[in-house]
Order: structure tokens, then C-alpha cells, then sequence
């Protein structure tokens, strides 16, 4: 039997424990990951990456090494509703909408200018072995796949945990100062008595990943397309992108009680979807229930749940991944920041008052989304139960006929299917969520009304927002607002060409306090690039910004102060609980 002695335990190595190791280490944090399975993910799963998770990803050195796997976004520029790929029937072949999507065409110049990362498109099962790579690169003895947590403990010492080697059988004894539950809600939330609020088995879904050469129908841009009247979607998994991708995830609702098909009956439908003869090898079929479920609580003592174990939702908008990410992003600064001594332990309070509210707004979100894709159908004139074929046939007969009832119908559905930018089109619900309380400082102000469709997303210095990017310059080198808080726990001060007391009081500051924060004066030491900062900063030249290790707004000042020193002292003190 071995024993470890660890700041932090981290149960699961999925997306969300591999980027809590990475963090850690990144910090200088000493951990061990246990993950029951021998290898990452075989199946493609979360697939979307949006443009803060690749934000995260670059401020922890990942993100280049995602886009050279991940999709160009020439080729996630659009998604589709068709009859089929193909065929010779008279409706077979068509397009029925098309609508840009995650940054591409119009919304291009917005995406870019909001954020220095565009979003992209990696499988889980091509993203997981890049992140497992990375972590074993920055602690190599800190990752331990085939392992399994058996039980534990608390107190107010530690977590005292048994954890097998699934190989040999043998049981090792780990204790440590934190554990952190990222095993989508397998194992601890179930040990803690910690229940799951919502709706569970909303709706049942086969997912079928093939191998298959649709080169010469799949439609130049295209990131999913969805079948109507038969209800499937397929989407390209690479390796290779675009029409030339080799492999492809198709989904297709099912009713309950329906048994799972089999290979064979999984390439009919697939062909259905086609619309013509076509080679289909089947890779994996995997049967599962959307769920919208928040946990009653993100800790409990000195257990702390991210991604799926603190909430799951429908893959619509693609906030169950990038979710579990940004949860990390939250939680590991301030794991750190108490390890060191740098804050007392109800620092970590903050993690569960600041990403639990967040987690309800995806939930709901996510679910919102997929329900919408009842009302296209809808739109289409389909209804939620299988009808004969021949009255399929009558439905898509009548879209496509002449005259004003044909007109109508499409008119219709045109009108209903845009409302799907909710999952395609969300820039504000990507970026815009904000922390109302927690580690931040309030500063009186009121919060931009946001859009109820989720899509134009307002830069902010409010404190609680993510910090709005913007290019500045030093010395000739060009960097974002985003990167002065680096992959490490440094704080970050921006202040304006008159706020050199602000520049002097954060060396005070960081030298009484014992803490990093590194500074920048937009006018003196660093050049606004193009003006984004000033269009964006809503402070004065002689005001302050004040940004937390994960890049959200900690605290401002609209402008100057007779004691700045004391005043900053006093916000960094309270957004360390200290």
C-alpha cells in the first residue's frame, strides 16, 4: 500500500479534472488525479468549444495546440435543415434553411473584436488525450488513470481517501487538504447526500459514431445538419474537416421504451438521412437521457464539484463542457490562493456563491434551446409521435408547394427557425455571465439589461464581468488586456495616463500583502492599439480596474483617490476574504 500526501485530490479525469490538474500545476499546486478508466474518452461527446473556454486554454498554453486538431472555422461557419443529402425523389436533396453561425459571416468583425479566440469544433475523444498530455507534461506522477476512489473522509484537517488500482487490486490511502469532484456526479455527489434538482430523462437520444465518405453532398461550411421530416443530425468529427471529414456523429431521438438499434438498423437510418447508397462503417452507438439538473450545492466542506458533477444539461448550445471548464477557471485561482497562505479558507465560499447561479442560467438555457427544436419541427409540421410515411410525404409536399399555402408554410418555418440562434448565435450567454457576489467588490452600478435571445454581448468593467479584451501594446510587442494576469495567481491592475498613484499604491500594496499584481497604464507604460480600450474601460484616465487571476472584474474605481493605497488595499483584501 502507498500513502500520498497532497494539497489537492481530484477525482476524475475527464475534460474538467484534466484542466484542474493543468491549472494546478500551472500555480505550483501539488496534486493527484484518480480516474477509474484506463484511457480518455472513446466516444465523441462535447464537441464545441466556444470562445472563453478557448480563452482559458490560451492563458493556460493549450489553445494552439486545440485549433491545429480542432475545425477551421471556415468549416463551422453554418448549420442547415435539409430533406436529404442527396437522392432522385422530387424533394429529395433540398435545403430547406441556412443560417451562419458561432462567429461566421456577419457576426465575424463582432466575435473578433469582442475576444482575442474564435471558437472551434475538437471531439471529446480527440480533446481528451491532448489535455491528458499536457497535464502529464507539467506533473507527470500526478496523473494516475485505472484508478478508483473507493471512500473517504473529512474534518477539518483534510480528506482521508482510499483509492484502488483497478489492475493490481491494490488499495492506496491519500490524504489531502481539498478534493475536487469532477467525476460528472458518479461517485461523490451520491457519498455527500448531495441531491440533483431538475428535470432527468428529458428526452432519450441514440448517437451513432461512423465512419463514411459524404464528400460529394455535404454542403461547403456546414457544422451540423438537421433532417426534417425524419429528425436526425449529423455532424463532421474530423480528423480530417469539412466535407472531406472521414468520421461523423449522427443523432436521432427516440421514444422510451424503443429498443436501441442495432448496427445495421443504425446504417439504414443513416442512409434515410443520406438519401442515397453510401459506405457506412458503425464505430460505437451510445444511448442516452438529456438531462437539466443543477446540484443543491458546488461544496461541501472541504469537497468542492465541478462540470458534470455539479450540473448536466442537453448538448444545445454546447454548455456542458465549456461550463465544467469555466467552473475550474473560477475554483482552482482560489484553491491556490488559500494554499498559499495567501487567503483564508472561506475564500472558497465564493466558488459555489459565483458559479452556481451561472450553472442555473446554462441549465435552463440548454434545455430551452432543445425544446426549441420542438417548435421548428412544429414549424415544419411535424409532430412529436412517428405518422406513416406517406404522410410524411404529404407534409414535405405541401412545403414545397406552389401557391400562397405552400408560401405560407415556408414562411413559416423561415420565421420560426431563426429563433434557433438561442444555441447557434449566443455570443452574450458565452461571455456576458457575471458574478453578482463572491469575490468581487460591488460598486453601486446597475447591469446592462441583457438579450433575452442571448446574442449581443456588451463589453463591461463592471465588477463581476469578464474583462473585456483589448489589444495593448509595450515595447513594440502587442498582448490583450487578458494576458497580464498570465497562467499563474497575479493579479492584475489597468489604469489610465493619470493614475500613477494607482501604479505606485499596487506596489504597496503587493508588497504589504504578499501577493503578485502586476500593472498596466493604458497611455503611458502600454498603448491602446486601436482604441477597444477606451471604447470599452468605462472609467476615467485617472480611474482603476482591478482583475482576478480567471480575468473577471474584481473592482473599479471610476477615478482617482486621495488615499489610493489604502482603498486598494482594502478591495484586494476583501475579494481574498481576508
Amino acid at each position: 500500500m502507498a500513502h500520498f500526501e497532497v494539497p489537492v485530490l481530484i477525482v476524475g479525469g475527464g475534460g474538467t479534472g484534466l484542466m484542474t490538474s493543468i491549472m494546478l500545476s500551472g500555480y505550483g499546486i501539488d496534486h493527484l488525479l484518480v480516474e477509474r478508466h484506463e484511457s480518455t474518452s472513446e466516444l465523441p461527446k462535447a464537441h464545441y468549444l466556444n470562445p472563453r473556454t478557448m480563452e482559458i486554454f490560451r492563458q493556460f498554453g493549450l489553445a494552439d495546440a486545440v485549433y491545429a486538431q480542432g475545425i477551421p472555422l471556415k468549416d463551422m461557419s453554418k448549420v442547415e435543415w435539409r430533406t436529404t443529402l442527396a437522392g432522385d425523389g422530387p424533394f429529395d436533396g433540398k435545403q430547406l434553411f441556412e443560417m451562419e453561425c458561432f462567429g461566421a459571416g456577419d457576426s465575424t468583425v463582432e466575435y473578433r473584436r469582442h475576444s482575442v479566440c474564435p471558437p472551434t469544433n475538437l471531439p471529446q475523444l480527440r480533446l481528451e488525450p491532448l489535455l491528458l498530455a499536457a497535464a502529464r507534461d507539467r506533473n507527470a506522477d500526478a496523473v494516475k488513470f485505472g484508478h478508483e476512489l473507493l471512500e473517504f473522509v473529512q474534518d477539518d484537517q483534510g480528506v482521508d481517501a482510499s483509492v484502488r488500482e483497478i489492475a493490481t487490486g491494490e488499495v492506496h490511502s491519500v490524504h489531502a487538504d481539498y478534493m475536487v469532484g469532477a467525476d460528472g456526479g458518479k461517485t461523490l455527489g451520491r457519498l455527500l447526500g448531495i441531491g440533483m434538482v431538475g428535470a432527468s430523462k428529458v428526452f432519450e437520444t441514440i448517437t451513432a459514431h461512423v465512419s463514411a465518405d459524404l464528400s460529394p453532398w455535404w454542403t461547403e461550411g456546414v457544422i451540423i445538419s438537421h433532417f426534417l421530416p425524419s429528425g436526425g443530425r449529423l455532424v463532421p468529427m474530423g480528423p480530417t474537416w469539412g466535407a472531406g471529414s472521414q468520421e461523423w456523429v449522427a443523432h436521432f431521438a427516440v421514444f422510451p421504451g424503443d429498443p436501441v438499434p442495432d448496427n445495421a438498423e443504425i446504417v439504414r437510418k443513416i442512409g434515410a438521412l443520406i438519401g442515397t447508397d453510401v459506405d457506412i462503417v458503425v464505430k460505437k452507438i451510445s444511448h442516452w437521457w438529456a438531462e437539466s439538473v443543477l446540484a443543491e450545492r458546488y461544496q461541501d466542506g472541504r469537497v468542492l464539484l465541478v462540470g458534470d458533477s455539479a450540473h448536466r444539461v442537453p448538448p444545445t448550445t454546447g454548455l456542458g463542457l465549456n461550463s465544467g471548464i469555466q467552473d475550474v477557471h473560477n475554483l482552482v485561482w482560489k484553491l491556490a490562493t488559500v494554499l498559499r497562505g495567501h487567503a483564508p479558507a472561506r475564500l472558497l465560499d465564493s466558488y459555489g456563491a459565483e458559479r452556481q447561479p451561472v450553472g442555473l442560467r446554462n441549465v435552463e438555457w440548454a434545455m430551452f434551446a432543445a425544446q426549441n427544436h420542438l417548435a421548428i419541427d412544429a414549424g415544419f409540421g411535424r409532430i412529436p409521435f412517428p405518422l406513416p410515411p406517406e404522410v410524411d410525404q404529404l407534409l414535405i409536399g405541401g412545403f414545397f408547394a406552389e401557391g400562397l399555402v405552400g408560401q405560407a408554410r415556408r414562411t413559416r418555418f423561415r420565421k420560426v427557425v431563426e429563433t434557433q440562434c438561442i444555441e447557434f448565435c449566443a455570443q452574450e450567454l458565452e461571455m456576458g455571465f457575471a458574478y453578482e457576489s463572491g469575490a468581487v467588490v460591488p460598486d453601486g452600478s446597475v447591469p446592462a439589461a441583457g438579450d433575452p435571445l442571448g446574442q449581443v454581448y456588451q463589453p463591461t468593467t463592471r465588477p463581476g464581468h469578464r474583462l473585456p479584451h483589448a489589444w495593448l501594446e509595450k515595447e513594440g510587442k502587442r498582448s490583450s488586456t487578458h494576458d497580464l494576469v498570465g497562467a499563474d495567481d497575479t493579479v492584475a491592475l489597468i489604469t489610465g495616463s493619470r493614475g500613477g498613484a494607482w501604479v505606485a499604491a499596487a506596489a504597496e500594496v503587493a508588497e504589504k500583502l504578499g501577493i503578485t499584481i502586476a500593472t498596466a497604464q493604458v497611455g503611458n507604460t502600454h498603448h491602446d492599439v486601436d482604441g477597444q480600450w477606451e471604447a470599452v474601460r468605462q472609467i476615467g484616465e485617472d480611474g482603476a480596474v482591478l482583475v482576478r487571476p480567471d480575468n473577471h472584474v474584481a473592482w473599479r474605481s471610476m477615478s482617482g483617490d486621495d488615499q489610493p493605497a489604502v482603498t486598494l488595499a482594502a478591495a484586494v483584501e476583501t475579494v481574498l476574504a481576508r
